[in-house]
């Protein structure tokens, strides 16, 4: 069951891409019926087509039919929007602003730090 059902999908997966192969492949097997009943050019033996008019033509239906299609999935994709970008007011502060405001100085505000001769000893054996 597994493998029909995996085959299948392959199949559906392919068909887009080996469409135009069916069509040579059904213009190669009734050569004799196109050229003869549906070539435009049955008229004009000197031109030896053959019913290869009647190929180009399906060719292109078929490539036109494609576009078409890939271009109405493409329009129809929705538009995710995965962020949303804020509008902040921000305004640059020269550094120099910055610096005066804070007030940066060693000597204002004494910091202790303990000695960490406790955690820094060898090993007991």
């Amino acid at each position: 069951m597994r493998t029909l059902v995996l085959y299948s999908l392959l199949v559906a997966t392919m068909l887009p891409t080996v469409s135009p192969w069916g069509v040579i492949a059904h213009y190669q097997l009734n050569k004799e019926y196109i050229a003869r009943v549906l070539c435009e050019n049955r008229d004009k033996p000197q031109l030896h087509c053959n019913g290869q008019c009647y190929l180009a033509k399906r060719l292109k239906a078929q490539q036109d039919k494609q576009d078409k299609e890939t271009t109405e999935r493409v329009q129809n994709i929705p538009v995710i929007q995965l962020f949303c970008e804020a509008a902040l007011p921000f305004q640059f502060v020269p550094i120099w602003q910055l610096l005066q405001s804070v007030g940066f100085s060693d000597y204002r505000f004494p910091v202790y730090i303990a000695p960490l001769m406790g955690l820094f000893r060898p090993p007991r054996v």
